[in-house]
């Protein structure tokens, strides 16, 4: 059984989903993009229910999951997003949750990776463990090359609202349920959150409806938009979503100076086709697979190279890479997923 409260903290109302009568030290899961708190809930049971030894793995100590709607997903009020800020009006709300359940163990998921990432580059005391999973580069989304993220425009052509597909956004505006349109989020979560294929069971239409509860416009998913001369014409604006994650907003690249340092997981599956060093979602490499006319050679961005290269500067990491899985291991292989984590877990 799963229970939502709305938690008013000193930035927002969040709505936060538990486990009633666990107890422990709160594990905190923060969903990704065009997504909510619903992607967790299996999770969220299965750790629950690791305190009696019910997983295929040894009873933990007692831990308290608990998972978040973030501003203008699921049921947290749908407060303006400022991108200019990056990933920080996201991150400082789940740092002033923690001002409330106290520190916490965080878990990440694709943007809400990146959001724990700035979470624990701000402030690292409040987090006992982070765990990424297939999370946004540190040089954000787009715009950037080679390990160190080098802008490949210094305004952050490539990047931000202007790459979102319209059709996407048209179809989440409709509410469309429907798997008719490639474009769809029904087959979008066929297709790009999980490999083609998997089976999703009773999970599939509540995944649906949690990404139809994104909020649209330029204060929300995908944001404002901005021109540029360059290829492919787009640059990052200063409100909504995807602009949090351009490269001119989002940047973590002095996480190894931070003190203390807690420890890191990070899971990925190594089919992701979103977040990848050839991602079918950065316009950089889908112009040089000839899916966007006018590609001018500049390079795909290497996201997986470059989260690596930070956390190899960081030191207290551990990578886990799961065989035939893509963007969302804990809905493709929970088993390989949760072993990891009650890992991770255990040992911070």
């Amino acid at each position: 059984m799963i229970s939502a409260e709305r938690i008013t903290t000193a930035r927002s109302t969040l709505n936060v989903l538990s486990v009633p009568e666990t107890t422990g030290e709160p594990v905190l899961f923060v969903h990704g993009n065009v997504s909510s708190s619903a992607f967790w809930r299996s999770t969220m049971l299965a750790l629950a229910d690791a305190r009696d030894g019910s997983l295929d793995t040894a009873p933990s100590a007692g831990f308290r999951p608990l998972a978040v709607d973030l501003r203008g997903f699921g049921d947290s009020d749908p407060a303006p997003v400022d991108a200019t800020r990056g990933l920080r009006d996201y991150s400082d709300d789940v740092l002033s949750l923690l001002d409330v359940i106290g520190p916490a163990h965080l878990v990440g998921w694709s943007m809400g990776g990146g959001v724990v990432l700035q979470a624990l580059r701000d402030r690292p005391e409040a987090v006992r463990s982070a765990t990424l999973v297939n999370p946004v580069s540190p040089y954000g989304f787009g715009g950037t090359a080679g390990p160190d993220g080098v802008l490949t425009h210094p305004d952050g052509t490539g990047s931000g609202a202007g790459t979102a597909n319209p059709d996407f956004v048209a179809a989440l505006r409709a509410g469309d349920r429907s798997a008719d349109a490639p474009v769809s989020p029904r087959n979008v979560l066929r297709t790009a959150y999980v490999v083609p294929g998997t089976d999703l069971g009773d999970e599939e239409d509540a995944f649906v409806e949690s990404m139809l509860s994104t909020r649209l416009g330029d204060d929300h998913y995908p944001g404002d938009t901005a021109t540029a001369a360059a290829w492919p014409g787009v640059a990052p604006g200063k409100r909504g979503v995807l602009n949090t994650m351009a490269p001119t907003n989002f940047r973590i690249d002095d996480l190894h100076t931070i003190d203390p340092k807690p420890p890191i997981l990070w899971i990925r599956g190594t089919e992701d086709v979103i977040v990848s060093d050839t991602s079918l979602f950065d316009l950089a490499h889908l112009g040089a697979i000839g899916a966007v006319p006018g590609w001018d050679d500049t390079p795909a961005q290497p996201m997986v190279t470059q989260t690596r290269a930070v956390l190899d500067r960081y030191g207290n990491y551990r990578e886990v890479a799961i065989p035939g899985c893509g963007h969302s291991p804990h809905i493709e292989k929970p088993a390989e997923f949760r072993a990891a984590l009650l890992a991770q877990l255990s040992e911070a």
